[in-house]
Protein backbone atom coordinates (compact mmCIF):
# COMPACT_ATOMS: atom_id res chain seq x y z
CA UNK A 1 0.00 0.00 0.00
CA UNK A 2 2.58 2.09 0.92
CA UNK A 3 4.54 2.14 -2.42
CA UNK A 4 1.75 2.00 -4.03
CA UNK A 5 0.46 5.43 -2.93
CA UNK A 6 4.03 6.92 -3.31
CA UNK A 7 3.43 6.47 -7.03
CA UNK A 8 0.31 8.25 -6.78
CA UNK A 9 -0.29 11.83 -7.61
CA UNK A 10 -2.75 14.63 -6.73
CA UNK A 11 -4.62 15.54 -9.62
CA UNK A 12 -6.63 19.16 -8.78
CA UNK A 13 -9.39 19.79 -11.44
CA UNK A 14 -8.10 20.38 -14.71
CA UNK A 15 -7.17 19.50 -17.77
CA UNK A 16 -7.80 15.61 -16.60
CA UNK A 17 -10.99 17.04 -14.40
CA UNK A 18 -11.98 16.99 -11.10
CA UNK A 19 -10.62 13.28 -9.10
CA UNK A 20 -13.48 11.52 -7.23
CA UNK A 21 -12.68 8.39 -5.21
CA UNK A 22 -14.99 5.94 -4.78
CA UNK A 23 -14.36 3.76 -1.40
CA UNK A 24 -15.63 0.45 -0.79
CA UNK A 25 -15.33 -2.93 0.36
CA UNK A 26 -15.67 -5.41 -2.72
CA UNK A 27 -16.51 -8.53 -1.20
CA UNK A 28 -19.17 -9.82 -3.22
CA UNK A 29 -21.26 -10.12 -5.95
CA UNK A 30 -23.65 -7.80 -4.86
CA UNK A 31 -25.55 -5.21 -6.50
CA UNK A 32 -23.33 -2.40 -4.31
CA UNK A 33 -20.05 -3.89 -5.85
CA UNK A 34 -22.14 -3.66 -9.27
CA UNK A 35 -23.05 -0.10 -8.96
CA UNK A 36 -20.21 0.95 -8.19
CA UNK A 37 -18.13 -0.54 -10.61
CA UNK A 38 -20.94 1.36 -13.43
CA UNK A 39 -21.15 4.60 -11.56
CA UNK A 40 -17.47 4.76 -11.80
CA UNK A 41 -17.76 4.23 -15.55
CA UNK A 42 -20.39 6.60 -15.66
CA UNK A 43 -18.46 9.65 -13.94
CA UNK A 44 -15.16 8.77 -16.00
CA UNK A 45 -16.95 9.35 -19.10
CA UNK A 46 -18.53 12.39 -17.75
CA UNK A 47 -14.88 13.58 -17.80
CA UNK A 48 -13.58 12.94 -14.20
CA UNK A 49 -10.64 10.89 -13.26
CA UNK A 50 -11.73 8.49 -10.91
CA UNK A 51 -9.84 6.18 -7.81
CA UNK A 52 -12.07 2.88 -6.99
CA UNK A 53 -10.04 3.07 -3.24
CA UNK A 54 -11.02 -0.41 -1.65
CA UNK A 55 -11.04 -2.64 1.06
CA UNK A 56 -11.38 -6.18 -0.59
CA UNK A 57 -11.31 -6.69 -4.00
CA UNK A 58 -13.41 -10.28 -4.00
CA UNK A 59 -15.60 -9.59 -6.69
CA UNK A 60 -16.05 -10.58 -10.55
CA UNK A 61 -17.12 -6.90 -10.89
CA UNK A 62 -14.10 -5.77 -10.50
CA UNK A 63 -12.49 -7.20 -13.50
CA UNK A 64 -15.12 -4.91 -15.59
CA UNK A 65 -12.72 -1.47 -14.96
CA UNK A 66 -10.97 0.09 -17.95
CA UNK A 67 -7.59 1.25 -17.18
CA UNK A 68 -8.68 4.26 -17.46
CA UNK A 69 -9.78 3.89 -13.27
CA UNK A 70 -7.55 3.42 -11.03
CA UNK A 71 -7.87 0.85 -8.29
CA UNK A 72 -6.10 1.98 -4.90
CA UNK A 73 -6.24 -1.33 -2.92
CA UNK A 74 -5.90 -0.40 1.03
CA UNK A 75 -5.01 -4.11 2.44
CA UNK A 76 -6.52 -3.72 4.93
CA UNK A 77 -8.08 -6.66 6.82
CA UNK A 78 -11.58 -5.31 7.56
CA UNK A 79 -13.41 -1.74 6.88
CA UNK A 80 -12.65 -0.96 10.63
CA UNK A 81 -8.52 -1.08 10.29
CA UNK A 82 -8.67 0.75 6.60
CA UNK A 83 -8.43 4.36 8.50
CA UNK A 84 -5.19 5.00 8.27
CA UNK A 85 -4.50 3.75 4.80
CA UNK A 86 -7.47 5.73 3.79
CA UNK A 87 -6.10 8.75 5.27
CA UNK A 88 -2.94 8.48 3.52
CA UNK A 89 -4.28 7.80 0.57
CA UNK A 90 -6.38 11.26 1.00
CA UNK A 91 -3.27 12.98 2.12
CA UNK A 92 -0.85 12.11 -1.08
CA UNK A 93 -3.58 12.41 -3.83
CA UNK A 94 -5.84 15.33 -2.45
CA UNK A 95 -8.91 14.23 -4.31
CA UNK A 96 -11.63 16.81 -4.76
CA UNK A 97 -14.62 14.84 -3.70
CA UNK A 98 -14.61 11.19 -1.81
CA UNK A 99 -18.06 9.02 -1.90
CA UNK A 100 -18.17 6.43 0.30
CA UNK A 101 -20.52 3.14 -0.48
CA UNK A 102 -21.83 1.05 2.78
CA UNK A 103 -22.53 1.47 6.34
CA UNK A 104 -18.75 0.38 7.60
CA UNK A 105 -17.22 2.52 4.91
CA UNK A 106 -19.38 5.70 5.66
CA UNK A 107 -17.95 5.47 8.98
CA UNK A 108 -14.54 5.05 7.92
CA UNK A 109 -14.81 7.83 5.77
CA UNK A 110 -16.01 10.38 8.04
CA UNK A 111 -13.35 9.04 10.64
CA UNK A 112 -10.40 9.81 7.65
CA UNK A 113 -11.34 13.16 6.39
CA UNK A 114 -12.13 14.66 9.82
CA UNK A 115 -8.36 13.25 10.79
CA UNK A 116 -6.83 14.69 7.89
CA UNK A 117 -8.44 17.67 7.77
CA UNK A 118 -8.40 18.47 4.51
CA UNK A 119 -11.77 19.59 2.08
CA UNK A 120 -12.21 16.89 -0.12
CA UNK A 121 -16.11 16.87 -0.07
CA UNK A 122 -17.62 13.76 1.87
CA UNK A 123 -20.89 12.16 0.25
CA UNK A 124 -22.24 8.92 1.84
CA UNK A 125 -24.02 6.67 0.07
CA UNK A 126 -26.90 4.12 1.47
CA UNK A 127 -28.39 1.58 -0.51
CA UNK A 128 -31.07 -0.79 1.43
CA UNK A 129 -33.83 -0.15 4.37
CA UNK A 130 -31.77 -0.37 7.22
CA UNK A 131 -34.89 -0.61 9.78
CA UNK A 132 -35.79 -3.78 7.91
CA UNK A 133 -32.23 -5.18 7.32
CA UNK A 134 -31.73 -5.06 11.26
CA UNK A 135 -35.62 -6.66 12.20
CA UNK A 136 -34.66 -9.74 13.61
CA UNK A 137 -32.19 -8.22 15.72
CA UNK A 138 -32.63 -7.12 19.42
CA UNK A 139 -33.71 -3.62 20.51
CA UNK A 140 -29.87 -2.79 21.75
CA UNK A 141 -27.87 -3.25 18.69
CA UNK A 142 -30.50 -1.33 16.52
CA UNK A 143 -30.40 1.66 18.87
CA UNK A 144 -26.67 0.93 18.70
CA UNK A 145 -26.41 1.04 14.91
CA UNK A 146 -28.97 4.20 15.00
CA UNK A 147 -26.88 5.89 17.31
CA UNK A 148 -23.73 5.19 14.99
CA UNK A 149 -25.60 6.64 12.22
CA UNK A 150 -26.66 10.00 13.87
CA UNK A 151 -23.41 10.54 14.99
CA UNK A 152 -21.39 9.97 12.45
CA UNK A 153 -23.51 10.72 9.17
CA UNK A 154 -24.30 14.26 9.72
CA UNK A 155 -20.45 15.12 9.82
CA UNK A 156 -20.47 14.31 5.87
CA UNK A 157 -21.40 17.39 3.16
CA UNK A 158 -24.69 14.91 1.90
CA UNK A 159 -26.06 11.28 2.24
CA UNK A 160 -27.28 9.74 -1.06
CA UNK A 161 -30.52 7.27 -0.35
CA UNK A 162 -30.50 5.29 -3.76
CA UNK A 163 -34.84 5.56 -2.91
CA UNK A 164 -37.29 7.39 -1.91
CA UNK A 165 -38.07 4.80 0.71
CA UNK A 166 -34.77 4.43 1.97
CA UNK A 167 -34.25 8.46 2.29
CA UNK A 168 -37.37 8.39 4.83
CA UNK A 169 -36.23 5.25 6.45
CA UNK A 170 -33.40 7.07 7.21
CA UNK A 171 -34.52 10.05 8.53
CA UNK A 172 -37.25 8.25 10.67
CA UNK A 173 -34.78 5.78 12.53
CA UNK A 174 -31.20 7.84 12.19
CA UNK A 175 -32.55 11.09 12.68
CA UNK A 176 -30.83 12.55 9.69
CA UNK A 177 -32.21 16.00 8.13
CA UNK A 178 -34.06 15.91 5.44
CA UNK A 179 -31.49 18.69 4.00
CA UNK A 180 -28.46 16.31 4.26
CA UNK A 181 -30.50 12.95 2.28
CA UNK A 182 -30.90 13.44 -1.11
CA UNK A 183 -32.67 11.02 -3.47
CA UNK A 184 -30.40 9.37 -6.21
CA UNK A 185 -31.30 6.41 -8.44
CA UNK A 186 -28.97 3.90 -9.19
CA UNK A 187 -27.28 4.05 -12.87
CA UNK A 188 -28.63 0.57 -13.17
CA UNK A 189 -28.99 0.59 -17.17
CA UNK A 190 -25.67 1.19 -19.10
CA UNK A 191 -24.40 0.18 -22.83
CA UNK A 192 -22.84 -2.82 -20.93
CA UNK A 193 -26.29 -3.93 -20.17
CA UNK A 194 -27.41 -4.06 -23.95
CA UNK A 195 -24.01 -5.90 -24.90
CA UNK A 196 -24.39 -8.31 -22.14
CA UNK A 197 -27.80 -9.23 -22.79
CA UNK A 198 -27.08 -9.46 -26.82
CA UNK A 199 -25.71 -13.10 -26.10
CA UNK A 200 -28.21 -16.56 -26.48
CA UNK A 201 -28.65 -18.50 -22.31
CA UNK A 202 -26.54 -21.50 -22.29
CA UNK A 203 -29.33 -23.69 -21.12
CA UNK A 204 -32.00 -25.87 -22.78
CA UNK A 205 -34.58 -24.89 -20.84
CA UNK A 206 -34.79 -21.23 -23.54
CA UNK A 207 -34.58 -23.62 -26.70
CA UNK A 208 -37.21 -22.85 -28.37
CA UNK A 209 -41.02 -24.50 -28.06
CA UNK A 210 -39.92 -25.57 -24.11
CA UNK A 211 -42.41 -24.30 -21.43
CA UNK A 212 -42.38 -20.77 -19.86
CA UNK A 213 -39.09 -19.76 -17.75
CA UNK A 214 -39.51 -17.71 -14.71
CA UNK A 215 -36.66 -15.83 -13.56
CA UNK A 216 -35.37 -14.99 -9.98
CA UNK A 217 -31.88 -13.28 -9.32
CA UNK A 218 -30.22 -13.10 -6.19
CA UNK A 219 -28.33 -14.03 -3.17
CA UNK A 220 -29.95 -17.28 -1.71
CA UNK A 221 -30.25 -15.96 1.66
CA UNK A 222 -33.26 -14.43 4.09
CA UNK A 223 -33.46 -11.31 2.50
CA UNK A 224 -34.51 -12.65 -1.20
CA UNK A 225 -37.40 -14.79 0.37
CA UNK A 226 -36.80 -17.65 -2.07
CA UNK A 227 -39.16 -19.95 -0.37
CA UNK A 228 -41.85 -17.80 -1.09
CA UNK A 229 -41.06 -18.23 -4.87
CA UNK A 230 -40.40 -21.66 -4.85
CA UNK A 231 -43.86 -21.91 -3.18
CA UNK A 232 -45.43 -19.69 -5.50
CA UNK A 233 -43.99 -21.17 -8.06
CA UNK A 234 -45.12 -24.91 -7.11
CA UNK A 235 -48.93 -23.48 -7.02
CA UNK A 236 -48.42 -21.65 -10.50
CA UNK A 237 -47.04 -25.05 -12.36
CA UNK A 238 -50.17 -26.71 -11.27
CA UNK A 239 -51.89 -24.71 -13.61
CA UNK A 240 -49.61 -23.38 -16.18
CA UNK A 241 -46.64 -25.84 -17.40
CA UNK A 242 -43.17 -23.71 -16.38
CA UNK A 243 -40.19 -24.10 -14.94
CA UNK A 244 -38.21 -21.81 -12.20
CA UNK A 245 -34.34 -20.58 -12.33
CA UNK A 246 -33.05 -18.84 -9.64
CA UNK A 247 -29.67 -17.15 -10.42
CA UNK A 248 -27.10 -16.47 -7.05
CA UNK A 249 -25.61 -18.96 -4.77
CA UNK A 250 -25.76 -18.74 -0.76
CA UNK A 251 -26.14 -19.76 2.20
CA UNK A 252 -29.51 -21.43 1.97
CA UNK A 253 -29.00 -23.42 -1.06
CA UNK A 254 -29.40 -26.70 0.63
CA UNK A 255 -33.16 -25.53 1.78
CA UNK A 256 -33.93 -24.51 -1.17
CA UNK A 257 -33.23 -27.68 -3.15
CA UNK A 258 -34.99 -29.73 -0.08
CA UNK A 259 -38.07 -27.32 -0.22
CA UNK A 260 -38.27 -27.94 -4.14
CA UNK A 261 -37.93 -31.64 -3.61
CA UNK A 262 -40.51 -31.23 -0.55
CA UNK A 263 -43.42 -29.88 -3.00
CA UNK A 264 -42.40 -32.14 -6.15
CA UNK A 265 -41.38 -29.60 -8.28
CA UNK A 266 -37.57 -30.25 -8.10
CA UNK A 267 -37.18 -31.02 -11.75
CA UNK A 268 -38.72 -28.57 -12.58
CA UNK A 269 -36.47 -25.55 -10.65
CA UNK A 270 -32.63 -25.35 -11.61
CA UNK A 271 -30.70 -23.31 -8.99
CA UNK A 272 -28.03 -21.81 -11.13
CA UNK A 273 -25.52 -20.44 -9.06
CA UNK A 274 -23.56 -17.34 -9.51
CA UNK A 275 -23.76 -16.27 -12.89
CA UNK A 276 -21.29 -13.57 -14.21
CA UNK A 277 -23.27 -12.70 -17.10
CA UNK A 278 -27.16 -13.11 -15.58
CA UNK A 279 -28.74 -10.36 -18.70
CA UNK A 280 -29.51 -13.07 -21.55
CA UNK A 281 -31.53 -14.86 -19.23
CA UNK A 282 -33.61 -12.06 -17.84
CA UNK A 283 -34.02 -11.06 -21.55
CA UNK A 284 -35.38 -14.33 -22.54
CA UNK A 285 -37.10 -15.47 -19.71
CA UNK A 286 -41.44 -14.91 -19.56
CA UNK A 287 -41.14 -13.97 -16.74
CA UNK A 288 -38.92 -12.30 -13.90
CA UNK A 289 -39.95 -12.29 -10.04
CA UNK A 290 -38.73 -10.54 -6.84
CA UNK A 291 -39.42 -12.26 -3.58
CA UNK A 292 -38.02 -9.82 -1.17
CA UNK A 293 -38.39 -9.41 2.10
CA UNK A 294 -36.45 -6.26 1.68
CA UNK A 295 -34.46 -3.77 -0.38
CA UNK A 296 -33.08 -0.53 -1.07
CA UNK A 297 -33.67 -0.22 -4.71
CA UNK A 298 -33.52 -3.82 -6.26
CA UNK A 299 -31.51 -3.80 -9.58
CA UNK A 300 -32.74 -7.34 -10.94
CA UNK A 301 -36.27 -5.49 -11.34
CA UNK A 302 -35.12 -2.74 -13.11
CA UNK A 303 -32.91 -4.79 -15.84
CA UNK A 304 -36.04 -6.98 -15.82
CA UNK A 305 -37.99 -4.17 -17.09
CA UNK A 306 -35.00 -2.41 -19.08
CA UNK A 307 -35.11 -5.61 -21.17
CA UNK A 308 -38.69 -5.65 -21.82
CA UNK A 309 -39.21 -9.12 -19.27
CA UNK A 310 -42.76 -9.06 -17.65
CA UNK A 311 -42.21 -8.71 -13.69
CA UNK A 312 -43.76 -9.74 -10.71
CA UNK A 313 -42.53 -8.07 -7.61
CA UNK A 314 -43.69 -8.12 -3.04
CA UNK A 315 -44.37 -4.78 -2.49
CA UNK A 316 -41.42 -4.85 -0.24
CA UNK A 317 -39.48 -1.60 1.56
CA UNK A 318 -38.45 -0.37 0.02
CA UNK A 319 -37.56 0.33 -4.24
CA UNK A 320 -40.15 -2.14 -5.95
CA UNK A 321 -43.19 0.20 -5.37
CA UNK A 322 -41.36 3.46 -6.97
CA UNK A 323 -40.25 1.54 -9.84
CA UNK A 324 -43.18 -0.13 -10.63
CA UNK A 325 -45.10 3.12 -10.04
CA UNK A 326 -47.59 1.40 -7.85
CA UNK A 327 -48.01 -1.44 -10.01
CA UNK A 328 -48.55 0.54 -13.62
CA UNK A 329 -45.54 -1.67 -15.02
CA UNK A 330 -45.84 -4.63 -12.62
CA UNK A 331 -48.09 -6.45 -9.88
CA UNK A 332 -46.83 -5.83 -6.71
CA UNK A 333 -48.23 -8.63 -3.74
CA UNK A 334 -47.72 -8.58 -0.03
CA UNK A 335 -43.99 -9.92 1.41
CA UNK A 336 -44.47 -13.58 1.97
CA UNK A 337 -47.56 -14.30 0.14
CA UNK A 338 -47.09 -17.26 -2.01
CA UNK A 339 -51.10 -17.56 -3.07
CA UNK A 340 -50.95 -13.78 -3.93
CA UNK A 341 -47.75 -14.57 -5.74
CA UNK A 342 -48.95 -17.23 -7.29
CA UNK A 343 -51.94 -15.10 -8.88
CA UNK A 344 -49.99 -12.31 -10.13
CA UNK A 345 -47.59 -14.83 -12.00
CA UNK A 346 -50.16 -16.81 -13.51
CA UNK A 347 -51.71 -13.58 -14.63
CA UNK A 348 -48.75 -12.28 -16.30
CA UNK A 349 -47.78 -15.23 -17.97
CA UNK A 350 -51.27 -15.40 -19.68
CA UNK A 351 -51.07 -11.69 -20.46
CA UNK A 352 -47.84 -10.06 -20.68
CA UNK A 353 -47.90 -6.68 -20.71
CA UNK A 354 -45.75 -5.32 -24.23
CA UNK A 355 -41.75 -5.23 -24.33
CA UNK A 356 -42.03 -1.60 -25.63
CA UNK A 357 -44.07 -0.20 -22.52
CA UNK A 358 -42.22 -2.15 -19.57
CA UNK A 359 -39.08 -0.41 -21.09
CA UNK A 360 -40.32 3.26 -20.77
CA UNK A 361 -40.19 2.73 -17.59
CA UNK A 362 -36.37 3.28 -16.66
CA UNK A 363 -35.64 6.76 -17.87
CA UNK A 364 -34.67 7.87 -13.98
CA UNK A 365 -32.32 4.87 -13.67
CA UNK A 366 -29.87 5.38 -16.62
CA UNK A 367 -26.39 5.13 -16.25
CA UNK A 368 -26.14 9.12 -17.81
CA UNK A 369 -29.20 10.46 -15.97
CA UNK A 370 -27.96 8.81 -12.65
CA UNK A 371 -24.04 9.97 -13.17
CA UNK A 372 -25.11 13.52 -13.70
CA UNK A 373 -26.64 13.50 -10.32
CA UNK A 374 -24.01 11.95 -8.64
CA UNK A 375 -21.37 14.72 -10.05
CA UNK A 376 -23.63 17.62 -9.08
CA UNK A 377 -23.56 16.17 -5.44
CA UNK A 378 -19.96 15.88 -5.32
CA UNK A 379 -18.54 18.18 -7.39
CA UNK A 380 -21.03 20.95 -6.65
CA UNK A 381 -22.37 21.09 -10.62
CA UNK A 382 -25.10 21.98 -12.45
Amino acid sequence: MTQQLQNLEAHPPGKRGARIAIFVSFSGQGGVERMMVNLAHGLSELGCSVDLVTVKSKSAYIDLLPKRIRRIDLKASHTFTSVLPLMAYLRKTRPAALLAAKDRANIVAVIARALVHRKAKLVLRMGTTVSAALGPHKAIKKRLWYLRMKIFYPMADSVIAVSKGVARDLMENAGLSGKLVTVVENPVVSPHLWEMAAQRPQHPWFASGQPPVIVGVGRLTRQKDFPTLIRAFAKTRATIPCRLMILGDGRDREKLKFLAEELGVATDIHLAGFVKNPYPYIKHANLFVLSSAWEGSPNALTEALALGTPVVSTDCPNGPREILQDGKFGELVPIGDAEAMSRAMINTLSSPPEKSFLKSAIGRYTLESSCKRYMELLLDRN
